[in-house]
């Protein structure tokens, strides 16, 4: 799994930032949190095309995190694009993400599937789920973990060979789950072979927000937290009257989950030096990164055989 940051400014971009939109591929899937002006450039410089995208999940309909959608569709629409693309949105957004896709004049070659998603929501995909969360923000918006199933324990051949099982069908089957039944009548079960099922990897964003308890519970153990960071600690008033948050607000936030790692992103246009917000961060969680364009973060699978 890997996340490419492809904006990070925060309203504004600026010469080294662009507005927020984060790429996720996980196997041979491509999906896209936030699709701000400029996003489609970011992923061509990223190596990532857009026919391959599968879902686009939008935070809020903020103009930095989603004008950058109808240009997206239109690149995709030039390019015979058939395969339908997924939008979702928080609540109030389906009507004006369906109208902004209309007012540029172009011939639309595959279906744009809108669908709104309240906090509390969860969506089934293949091997893992996207669930929302409430934020604390002035207008409909969400945060969006994907959160990867249960994979299996590792398989311990020897004890296999041991117990009568031979080399080759019969390892599948009992890696898939599946028990095997002997010649002599005995089954032998995966638990008999395996160890404990490892737990999937867990990606959070956390778009634009102030602090709030409701992250912190819906980040709990998460392999990586994406959260705003817009304006350093002296600016805490400001950034709790515009709806977003600190370094040290986002790392307490980190923290008190016992995340792993923790990303700040939604960079002000006013940090042409975001040292100040990580030394910031860093007083309070240790494991933290200011997210630039076009950083690559790659998700390890914990305890993953060697």
């Amino acid at each position: 799994m890997k996340l490419i940051f492809l904006g990070t400014s925060g309203s504004i971009p600026t010469v080294q930032r662009g507005l927020p939109a984060i790429a996720l591929k996980r196997d041979r899937e491509l999906l896209l949190f936030d699709c701000s002006e400029g996003t489609q450039r970011q992923m061509a410089l990223a190596g990532l095309s857009p026919m391959k995208l599968k879902a686009i999940f939008i935070t809020h309909l903020h103009g930095d995190h989603f004008l950058g959608l109808a240009g997206l569709v239109q690149t995709m629409s030039l390019m015979d694009r058939k395969e339908k693309l997924e939008v979702y949105c928080p609540p109030e957004g389906k009507e004006r993400i369906e109208n902004f896709l209309r007012v540029p004049y172009y011939t639309l070659t595959f279906e744009v599937h809108v669908k709104e998603l309240k906090p509390g929501d969860e969506l089934r995909r293949s091997g893992y789920s996207i669930k929302t969360c409430e934020v604390d923000h002035p207008v409909p918006a969400l945060a969006y973990a994907l959160i990867e199933d249960q994979r299996p324990g590792k398989f311990y051949p020897q004890k296999a060979l041991a117990l009568g099982v031979k080399a080759g069908p019969d390892f599948s089957r009992l890696k898939s789950g599946k028990s095997v039944k002997l010649r002599d009548g005995r089954v032998v079960k995966p638990e008999q072979v395996m160890g404990p099922p490892q737990p999937g990897r867990k990606i959070v964003y956390a778009g634009d927000t102030r602090p709030c308890k409701s992250i912190a519970k819906f980040s709990e153990g998460a392999d990586v937290l994406i959260h705003d960071c817009t304006l350093a600690d002296e600016l805490a008033e400001r950034a709790a009257e515009t709806g977003h948050s600190t370094p040290a607000e986002a790392a307490e936030i980190a923290k008190r989950a016992e995340v792993k790692q923790l990303v700040l992103v939604h960079i002000s246009p006013r940090y042409r030096d975001d040292s100040v917000l990580l030394k910031q961060a860093k007083q309070i969680f240790s494991n933290v990164k200011v997210a630039k364009d076009l950083m690559e973060l790659e998700i390890e699978l914990q305890g993953a055989q060697k």
